[in-house]
């Protein structure tokens, strides 16, 4: 069985921007270390049904396999930075959907 790709979502208020730029800044390296890459982020997205974010930025990502996710949020370089993330912002979800796997 060949690896799935996974998409991670995540919704965050940024609160202090000073510390949210440490970690913009550090984020990117560590996420091309797990193959991983930037979809977007939009800091007005449009709800359309259901339960509703109160606000924030969201922002897709994605990687090759859920191993690659997992082993990027356990790297002790990501957990050190993501101490300036949760400085200043407010984590609402980070999320980590499947996608499909390939047709045979």
């Amino acid at each position: 069985m060949s690896e799935v790709s996974v998409y991670v979502i995540a919704n965050l208020i940024v609160t202090e921007a000073e510390h949210y730029r440490v970690y913009e800044k550090g984020f990117f390296p560590l996420l091309k270390k797990y193959g991983g890459s930037f979809i977007t982020f939009d800091d007005s997205p449009v709800h359309l049904e259901g339960f509703s974010p109160r606000e924030g930025r969201m922002i897709m990502f994605t990687f090759p396999s859920e191993q690659a996710a997992t082993d990027w949020y356990a790297d002790p370089d990501y957990q050190a930075l993501s101490e300036h993330r949760r400085a200043g912002t407010r984590l609402e979800s980070l999320t980590m959907v499947h996608g499909l796997p390939p047709r045979t």
